[in-house]
């Protein structure tokens, strides 16, 4: 998979062949501005697998709270207002 670097200037103009770029050939775009990466277009199938994995890592950050409040134990809000102030 290539990935290539894009002003946001020539992005304005080259809009719809870095569209085509990505989804046909999977390629991914950097767009910079000022030479400072700022943001990415990326095919749907990788941003599809990014929420997949973030979705996995917050059920995964989910068990492990629970499992937390299970060996540690929970605090009532009442109990947490006072503690908090």
């Amino acid at each position: 998979m290539t990935t290539s670097y894009v002003s946001t200037l020539d992005a304005k103009e080259e809009f719809s062949e870095l569209i085509n770029r990505v989804s046909h050939n999977k390629e991914r775009i950097i767009l910079t501005r000022r030479g400072k990466e700022i943001a990415v277009i990326i095919p749907i199938e990788d941003f599809q697998h990014l929420q997949k994995s973030q979705s996995k890592n917050d059920l995964d950050e989910a068990v492990e709270a629970l499992q937390e409040a299970r060996n540690l134990g929970t605090m009532s809000l009442e109990d947490l207002k006072a503690k908090v102030g």
